[in-house]
């Protein structure tokens, strides 16, 4: 501090605290980085190994907002912290009153220990904002959409064809009738929490627009809550997947766990398995030889 302080010291300060454990990785004899390196931020943020050099070294001087708040998530910082960080990037810190997209230490700490299981965690208007190994391999990776694309309820009532339309990579089927209306009560929530959030207020609006079962259930008042439900995977690796599907919510927090389980030993959670140790990624597609002339 006698030095003065920047966004880089303050990200290598933050990334030579946090162990590698605590983000899912496992803990290596004979490591000699102190906290996490350089590449497995990088791989945590979504963002370049040599972007990740050039902010530490002080040579990308204009992150974007969005890529502070997700250093921030993959670092585990505290709202004062993340605070902090976008101050020293020039910015101004996200504005009381609005939807959360930090996820809390602990609840990060819990998901690293979960990584064997498909689990997303989401925000207060329901944009997906970190995902287990297992949750990019069983519903597809989420990390190349635009974060307007990750929210599930523009999934569910956007036209796209409900969640496969926008946060899966192939269709998911679900039983759950009352899911919808329990969608639109979190949102109606939301709004009573966080009146000045722009973004959910838009969301709202668009949908309002867009959507005659948003506009229904609103002018209904439905109150839903979320309930285990069955869920039917159909993965283009392993076929159908039936889990079941559970919502957690983090007490003192709004983030919510979505988490994906099939009963022991069946042969949904051999085919969980498979996709864990695998990645779930689709053969790439091979081209014939020509025949020759």
């Amino acid at each position: 501090m006698v030095d003065g302080e920047n966004l880089g010291t303050a990200l290598r300060r933050w990334r030579d605290r946090l162990s590698p454990v605590d983000v899912g990785l496992p803990a290596r004899p004979g490591r000699r980085a102190a906290g996490l390196r350089r590449e497995e931020l990088a791989d945590l943020a979504g963002l370049s190994v040599d972007y990740v050099v050039r902010l530490e070294q002080g040579r990308a001087r204009n992150p974007s907002a969005q890529v502070v708040g997700t250093l921030a998530r993959a670092l585990q910082l505290s709202p004062d912290e993340r605070d902090h960080a976008h101050r020293l990037a020039g910015l101004l810190p996200p504005a009381d009153g609005v939807v959360s997209h930090l996820v809390p230490a602990g609840v990060q700490r819990m998901l690293a220990r979960l990584v064997d299981l498909p689990v997303g965690v989401f925000a207060a208007d329901w944009t997906l904002l970190t995902w287990t190994p297992s949750w990019a391999a069983l519903i597809g990776d989420p990390g190349d959409l635009p974060l307007e694309r990750r929210n599930l309820v523009r999934a569910v009532f956007g036209g796209g064809g409900g969640v496969a339309g926008g946060l899966a990579s192939w269709p998911v089927r679900h039983a759950d009738v009352g899911m919808p209306a329990a969608l639109v009560s979190d949102l109606r929530e939301a709004l009573a929490r966080y009146p000045r959030d722009a973004g959910l207020v838009a969301l709202a609006e668009e949908l309002g627009r867009t959507s005659a079962d948003f506009r229904r259930l609103c002018r209904e008042g439905t109150v839903g809550r979320h309930v285990s439900a069955r869920k039917t995977i159909e993965h283009p690796v392993v076929g159908d997947v039936t889990c079941d599907c559970d919502v957690l919510t983090a007490p003192g927090s709004d983030v919510r766990l979505v988490l994906y389980s099939a009963a022991a030993g069946s042969p949904d959670a051999e085919k969980l398995e498979f996709l864990r140790v695998t990645g779930g990624r689709p053969a790439a597609p091979t081209t014939a030889p020509s025949a020759a002339p």
